[in-house]
C-alpha cells in the first residue's frame, strides 16, 4: 500500500492545480477553497490558479479524449439535475460553492481566533510577545478591518492568516461577516469567470487554448498573486532598517548629551 502511494502520489502534486482537479473534482476543490483558512495549514495550496483553472472548466471538460460535462455538473448530479447543461447555470453554480467554501473557512479561522485570543491577553510578555502589539492590531483592525479582510483574499499565505488574526483581536463579528462574504465573493467571480472567458476569447480569436498551455498560467498567477507581497516585505523591512538607523543616532545623541552634562 505504501509502496503503491509512493509511485502514484508526490508531494509536489499538492502545488499542481490539476491534480485536484483529475483526482477530486469539485469536491477536492472545495475542501482545498475551505482548507485554506479553515484548517491553518492551507498557505502552501494553489488556491488562485485552482480558481482560475477551475473556471475554464466549469462548463466543459475533458476526459479520455471525450468532451464531458464540467465541474459544476457534479454538484447538480448530486441534486438530481445533471440534464441541465447551461453555461451560465454551471458558472454560477461553481461560483456559489466554492464562494460558500471560502466564507466558511474563513468563519471557521475567525471564532479560532475569537477562543484563543482572550488567553493571549494573560500571557506573560517576552521579546517575542507584547501586549501592546495586541493592542495595536486590534485598533488597526477596527480602522482598517474590511479592507484588509477583502485584500487578504487576493494575497497567498495573508489570507489564510488574516481571520485568525480578525478573530484574535476580537473585529466586531456582523463587521467580519459582512466584509468575509464581500471578500470570498469578489475572489471567487474575478478569478472563476476570468479563467472561463479568457479561455472562450483566446480560442475564438486566436484559436489558443489555455488548457495546452497551464503551466504558463500557473507562473504568472503566482507572480501576479506574491508581487505585492514582497513588495510589502522589502518595504517593511527598509522601514524597520531606517527606525534602527534613526533609534541609534538618538541614542548616540543622548549619549553625547550625557557625556557633556557630566564634563
Amino acid at each position: 500500500m505504501i509502496e503503491l502511494l509512493s509511485t502514484a502520489f508526490q508531494w509536489t502534486d499538492l502545488l499542481q492545480p490539476t491534480w485536484y482537479i483529475e483526482n477530486g473534482g469539485l469536491w477536492l476543490i472545495l475542501f482545498v477553497v475551505f482548507a485554506e483558512t479553515g484548517l491553518f495549514a492551507g498557505f502552501f495550496l494553489p488556491g488562485d490558479t485552482l480558481l482560475f483553472i477551475a473556471g475554464i472548466f466549469a462548463h466543459k471538460m475533458e476526459k479520455a479524449g471525450e468532451l464531458v460535462p464540467g465541474l459544476a455538473n457534479q454538484f447538480m448530479q448530486v441534486i438530481g439535475l445533471g440534464h441541465i447543461h447551461n453555461e451560465w447555470v454551471d458558472l454560477f453554480v461553481l461560483f456559489g460553492l466554492i464562494a460558500l467554501a471560502g466564507i466558511l473557512g474563513n468563519m471557521v479561522g475567525y471564532w479560532t481566533g475569537r477562543k484563543v485570543g482572550p488567553s493571549m491577553y494573560t500571557w506573560k510578555e517576552n521579546f517575542f510577545f507584547k501586549r501592546r502589539y495586541l493592542e495595536q492590531a486590534h485598533d488597526f483592525y477596527e480602522k482598517n478591518g474590511g479592507f484588509a479582510i477583502v485584500v487578504a483574499r487576493f494575497l497567498p499565505f495573508i489570507r489564510t492568516f488574516a481571520p485568525i488574526i480578525a478573530g484574535i483581536v476580537k473585529m466586531e463579528r456582523a463587521k467580519f461577516t459582512f466584509y468575509n462574504v464581500l471578500g470570498c465573493c469578489l475572489w471567487v467571480f474575478s478569478l472563476i469567470f476570468a479563467g472561463h472567458f479568457l479561455q472562450k476569447w483566446l480560442m475564438s480569436h486566436y484559436n489558443f487554448d489555455l488548457t495546452a498551455h497551464l503551466e504558463i498560467i500557473i507562473i504568472g498567477i503566482v507572480v501576479i498573486t506574491t508581487f505585492p507581497v514582497i513588495m510589502k516585505l522589502v518595504k517593511g523591512g527598509k522601514k524597520s532598517k531606517e527606525k534602527l538607523i534613526q533609534k541609534a543616532q538618538e541614542e548616540r545623541m543622548d549619549n553625547t548629551v550625557e557625556e557633556q552634562q557630566k564634563d
